[in-house]
């Protein structure tokens, strides 16, 4: 843990770790460690949601096991069936298959055919799964969930109401989805960095920012083509599979950041925006007076910025 004194004496403490396969950075008003506290709501929140633990209740639902739900689990399944039809069923965690059919679940790198992208469309679908006394009852056997493009926000969530009950201002990050309150240690909006999206930039401003957004009170997430992709027979093939149709989506979209009032919401339609492209996500937010976004397109190779009204004044593009 690593404490910072602001000019007004104002103490701000650091502490990160990792959670769901991936890193974790959260920065808080107070000299008090709740990293115990803190990975404490992260480990039991991985033992409900966590599809990189066997032993996970959405692990064993996968397995067909007669499992008991939690309320993480509760909240997080109603709230993608709500997401899914807002969004046309573009964003659906039920689409595993499909990603483990394209590699992307998996360690190898493959084209799945016609035949097979049509035979596992038959398992895949919001409509084919209900939540009926705390279980999962599935249409068919087969049908495999991944909540992961909304889990890791809800888990932000998470953290951000146990900091709710001990300081005013915070920044929770989870693996690139994160919330804000307050103020940072210099007394501002919080100001997150959005990358540029150049192929195979791993790291968080490995090669730049292509904007900074000054922002509180709110929960952000960032999704992209830039780092799930291969080349296949000299085809780019992106992470981002329509569910509709079972193939990578098509449109000059490759970055999409959402603004909402939590980071579950955030993290949820930042994955649809990417699925629907800039046309579909504008109805969309037509539709969701709380979202805001940014968007950044390849427009004949050169990167274009777009973004909502509302935040023009929080942007500072690089």
């Amino acid at each position: 843990m690593k404490t910072i004194m602001t000019d007004n004496e104002t103490f701000y403490s650091t502490i990160q770790g990792f959670t769901e396969g991936t890193s974790y950075r959260i920065i808080y008003e107070g000299h008090e460690n709740f990293q115990q506290e803190i990975e404490s709501l992260l480990s039991s929140f991985e033992k409900s949601l966590s599809v990189y633990d066997p032993s996970s209740i959405i692990s064993r639902v996968n397995r067909n096991e007669n499992i008991e739900i939690d309320n993480y689990f509760e909240i997080v399944f109603n709230r993608a069936k709500e997401i899914s039809l807002q969004t046309e069923g573009l964003f659906d965690i039920s689409a595993e298959p499909l990603f483990r059919a394209w590699g992307f679940s998996s360690e190898g790198k493959n084209i799945p055919d016609k035949e097979k992208i049509e035979e596992l469309k038959k398992y895949i679908g919001m409509d084919k799964i209900r939540l009926e006394n705390k279980r999962i009852i599935k249409n068919h056997p087969n049908i495999v969930l991944n909540a992961n493009a909304i889990a890791k926000g809800y888990s932000a969530d998470i953290v951000a109401s146990f900091l709710d009950k001990n300081c005013d201002n915070y920044l929770v990050e989870i693996g690139g989805e994160i919330r804000v309150k307050g103020y940072n240690p210099q007394g501002e909006a919080w100001s997150i960095g959005i990358d540029r999206p150049t192929e195979g930039n791993y790291l968080p401003g490995e090669n730049g920012l292509q904007l900074i957004l000054q922002i509180t009170n709110k929960g952000i997430a960032t999704s992209g083509n830039n780092r799930q992709f291969y080349i296949e027979n000299g085809r780019k093939i992106t992470h981002t599979i329509n569910p509709a149709t079972g193939y990578p989506a098509k449109h000059n979209l490759i970055s999409t950041t959402v603004i909402a009032n939590d980071a579950l919401t955030a993290d949820a339609y930042a994955t649809a925006f990417m699925v629907g492209g800039m046309e579909k996500a504008g109805q969309w937010i037509e539709e969701n007076p709380e979202l805001d976004a940014i968007f950044i397109c390849d427009e004949q190779g050169e990167y274009k910025v777009y973004y909502t009204s509302l935040i023009e004044n929080k942007l500072i593009l690089e």
